[in-house]
């Protein structure tokens, strides 16, 4: 007998098996003894709609199991809160399933659900930050963040400062920059300025540049400026003597980035004069700077019509 059908407490349910289409499946799954029977038993708690705490014994007993079984997670969340459960508490446990499972959604769209319920967002930004030490890229961890900063409006509450301290951390991390975006931009359909307002621009601008002094090659802050400059329907030009800086035509042996070379071949391409050096630069970056994408910087060239042919 298994764990559920020999307790005294689950013998009021007839459980409820699997149908995989007949004795003999296309593609049977071949799950554990422990987990099918779990599952029977849950296949009947719901179809009675039953909301209990022998539902919540459950449902973590099958999460320890398969913890992406968002079925599972949405019961639980469904049973917590009819019965008014104390919540902290499943955040509690939520927070060691987060740090085994890093990069499961389910665990984090439970979280979002159980935060939102409480109406609270204490503590969360501080274990959000934990989170991140242990992988500072996990996509799951910053669309969470970023919607507790919109959920609570925590634009203020230090974002700014922690954002600063993952870009110090490590100024390749681009789900970093776009965080920042977001917490700089993120208030425009409220009426609140991000990049369209000058001060906030400049600011922006001058963060970028340190950062491509710290590592010219990295391509964050070169798309950061791209998307500065495209918010505030400002033409690319206005990066040029940025852009020179790490890659001048004059000194083609000594570009510093090919991010910047590129750059460069859209800010000289908006001059109708400057399509010919245009060319020159998207021919550096197809035989010499980012040989590997030769065929698009070829491609490239093409869009610049008549001079390119030439």
């Amino acid at each position: 007998m298994g764990k559920y059908s020999s307790s005294a407490s689950w013998s009021d349910i007839t459980p409820l098996p699997l149908d995989e289409g007949g004795p003999n499946p296309l593609a049977a799954i071949a799950y554990t003894d422990e987990y099918c029977e779990a599952m029977s038993y849950l296949r009947a708690i719901m179809a009675a709609t039953e909301h209990s705490e022998r539902v919540l014994d459950l449902t973590e007993d099958i999460i320890d199991m398969n913890a992406a079984h968002y079925t599972v997670w949405l019961y639980r969340a469904a049973t917590l809160f009819t019965l008014e459960s104390d919540l902290k508490a499943e955040l509690e446990w939520v927070n060691d399933m987060a740090q085994t499972h890093q990069k499961n959604y389910q665990i984090w769209n439970h979280r979002n659900m159980v935060v939102d319920r409480l109406g609270s967002a204490e503590g969360e930004a501080s274990f959000v930050e934990v989170m991140l030490g242990l992988d500072a890229k996990n996509y799951h961890v910053w669309s969470y963040r970023q919607w507790l900063v919109k959920r609570f409006g925590l634009w203020e509450e230090g974002e700014m400062e922690f954002v600063e301290r993952m870009l110090e951390r490590d100024v390749r991390n681009n789900s970093a920059w776009n965080h920042r975006w977001f917490i700089v931009n993120g208030r425009e359909a409220e009426g609140v300025k991000g990049i369209t307002d000058q001060k906030v621009r400049d600011r922006e601008v001058d963060f970028a540049e340190k950062a491509l002094e710290r590592a010219p090659q990295n391509p964050s802050p070169w798309n950061y400026l791209r998307g500065i400059m495209r918010a505030a329907g400002l033409p690319l030009g206005t990066l040029k003597e940025t852009v020179v800086k790490y890659a001048d035509l004059s000194k083609p042996d000594a570009v510093r980035s090919s991010h910047a070379l590129d750059l460069l071949a859209d800010v000289l391409a908006e001059e109708e004069s400057s399509k010919e050096e245009a060319v020159l630069a998207l021919d550096l970056l197809a035989e010499k700077y980012d040989p590997v994408r030769k065929n698009y910087w070829e491609y490239r060239k093409g869009l610049l019509g008549e001079v390119a042919a030439a």
